[in-house]
This record gives structure tokens, C-alpha cells and sequence, in this order.
């Protein structure tokens, strides 16, 4: 999915359904080029050292804990969810790119 293609609920669910919730912590993340990405975090990883691997990253949403609920088939059901994380990510890069913000804490 990328953000420069006017990318649907649907887009980002599939996405979100493609990881399982029970399995691994997940980070969602930004390339530069607006690729938006699910990658899983290992658990021995801290979050600095995953950021610190993907010099293209561009911006990234907290850590979704494992067991949490906030990935897999079930969240992308969540139409008011997916909808929230899709209309944050849309207006954060909306913003000149000076003005991003490395970690996305709050939904739009």
C-alpha cells in the first residue's frame, strides 16, 4: 500500500490482515517513498534498534503489542479502527516533509 496512490480501508486492512496479533509485536512504518509497511518486531529488539535498521523510514506508528488485538483478521474488521490509522497516516503526509514526526503517538 502507498500513501501517494490514494489508498483505501480496504488497502490498509488487507494489509493489517496479513499478520497474526497473537504471534509477535508489529510496527507500522513509513518509507520515504510511502510504502506503508507491517513489520514484525522481534522480541529481543528494542524499538530504537528497529527504527535505527530503516534509515527510509519516514514516520511510524507506536508498537502494536502482541496479543493486543491491533493486527491481524479481527483489526481489519475494525472499520473505525483501520479508518483512524488510514486518516493519521493520510494527514501526516499531508505535512511538509520538515514537519514529520518520527513517531505517530495519537489517531487522527
Amino acid at each position: 500500500m502507498n500513501l501517494n496512490q490514494q489508498p483505501t480501508i480496504d488497502d490498509l486492512a488487507q494489509l493489517f490482515s496479513q499478520h497474526k496479533d497473537s504471534l509477535h509485536n508489529h510496527i507500522l512504518w513509513v518509507c520515504e517513498s510511502g510504502e506503508v509497511r507491517i513489520d514484525r518486531l522481534p522480541a529481543d529488539k528494542p524499538e530504537q534498534e528497529f527504527v535505527s535498521e530503516r534509515p527510509n523510514m519516514r514516520t511510524r506508528l507506536r508498537t502494536y503489542r502482541r496479543g493486543q488485538g491491533y493486527v491481524g483478521r479481527r483489526a481489519a474488521a475494525d472499520r473505525d479502527f483501520i479508518g483512524n490509522v488510514l486518516r493519521t497516516l493520510q494527514h501526516d503526509w499531508a505535512r511538509p516533509r520538515d514537519q514529520k514526526q518520527e513517531l505517530l503517538d495519537t489517531y487522527c
